[in-house]
């Protein structure tokens, strides 16, 4: 019987449904190629690996959300050692996440956001080589976040889900063969090179190198930045919010043609969001690095995304009185002519946390150049200095007006 279900003839010995299900199975076969199926939420429990969560789908060498994950940018995003990101959104069928112009979206239980830090390859280098490409360009980015995975070193995959009792991390990691990625509650270091061009003529070894030890939180340290209220501690996304979100994104329509489409319509067409308001209601902050936008708005969303789920009004950096969200329009708030709440090494000796005109005065770039633990912000996510970041932050001290004077 098994050999009669391979004949060409079979399928009219066969009656009805039989026929159609093995027609459609044979076509399958014949076609070769993997069939994502449906996202699997688990609602408690660890899974020991991120292939159980089944969001991510291989075919031909690239990488691709499954069927219902969405996946987003952020007009300006958080530092992490240079990585890249690829950042994904999935809700249970019927499920969406409510509107708000300020705060992290109300997302449903069954959430899964993703973020699979990666970077791009070096041209030449062997294939588990430590050396990755220093970029902030595109590099083996696809329409419809899908990447090619010979040419970027995919590293972890955050997951934050939305359970009945709140919201829970776990982090991911690839292993070298980039076949696997697996769960590590404890964290992991990982030593990398990071690359930065060459010289046009001596190919990659004229290339400046710098050591990172790029850090993979474990459980604990997830709270570090994701519990963004003191008194409760809860882990909360800290990207999904409108101003970050309303951007447009390169999409792929169902015959793979690119599709660029804001993401908030997006969302809401795909029925992921609701009570979106009209398009000029809905706010926006600049992305960091397009100099076609002021340095005081590019500034402010660097800091926004890079400091203020820390330092805002019920964040753990609450106590130092610095604020650094984009809607503070405090300028004591902001740093100017502020004194420092505790003195110490982390200030550098520097007196305020802003002095107008003199970023070589002020202890916010101070802290921002250091690689001190003890002394570098954010505590958290690097082990290098972001020097087109520092650059930012210093044009934007630099072109402030005013004296400080000695009482501040």
């Amino acid at each position: 019987m098994a050999e009669a279900l391979w004949r060409h003839d079979a399928p009219a010995a066969l009656s009805g449904w039989r026929a159609a299900a093995l027609a459609l199975l044979m076509v399958a076969l014949v076609a070769c190629k993997p069939v994502s199926g449906p996202v699997r939420f688990h609602a408690e429990g660890q899974p020991a690996t991120l292939a159980e969560w089944n969001l991510f789908v291989r075919e031909d060498g690239v990488m691709a959300p499954s069927a219902g994950v969405v996946p987003y940018d952020l007009n300006t995003p958080l530092f992490s050692d240079y990585a890249h990101k690829l950042r994904t959104v999935w809700m249970p069928e019927g499920k969406a996440a409510v509107y708000d112009g300020e705060a992290t979206f109300d997302f449903p239980v069954g959430t899964i956001i993703s973020k699979t830090f990666y970077y791009p390859r070096v041209a030449g280098e062997a294939a588990d080589s430590d050396a990755v490409l220093r970029s902030q360009g595109g590099e083996g980015a696809l329409a419809g976040g899908r990447l090619q995975l010979d040419k970027v070193r995919l590293i972890e995959t955050r997951l934050l889900v939305r359970r009945e009792a709140g919201w829970v991390a776990l982090p991911y990691v690839w292993n070298r063969e980039q076949t696997e990625a697996r769960l590590m509650r404890s964290g992991e270091l990982v030593p990398l090179t990071l690359v930065e061009g060459d010289d046009g003529a001596g190919g990659r070894e004229s290339a400046m190198r710098e050591s990172a030890l790029y850090q993979v939180p474990d459980q604990n340290q997830c709270a570090g930045c994701h519990g963004t209220e003191i008194r409760s501690r809860a882990l909360e996304p800290i990207g999904p919010k409108a101003r970050h979100l309303n951007r447009d994104f390169d999409y792929v329509d169902t015959d793979d043609s690119p599709v660029r489409e804001n993401q908030l319509r997006h969302w809401r067409a795909q029925g992921y969001l609701r009570d979106l308001p009209a398009d000029g209601a809905m706010p926006r902050v600049a992305d960091w690095r397009d100099g076609t936008q002021t340095v005081e708005a590019r500034a402010r969303a660097y800091l926004d995304i890079n400091c203020a789920h820390c330092h805002s009004p019920g964040g753990p950096g609450n106590t130092s009185g610095l604020w650094l969200g984009s809607a503070v329009d405090q300028p004591l708030r902001l740093g100017r002519c502020k004194l420092p709440i505790a003195a110490g090494h982390g200030t550098g000796d520097r007196r305020f946390g802003i002095v107008p005109g003199h970023p070589e005065r002020s202890i916010l770039s101070y802290r921002m150049i250091s690689t001190d633990p003890g002394v570098m912000m954010p505590e958290l996510g690097r082990s290098v200095v972001h020097r087109e970041g520092v650059a930012l932050i210093e044009a934007w001290i630099a072109a402030q007006t005013g004296e400080c004077g000695d009482a501040g």
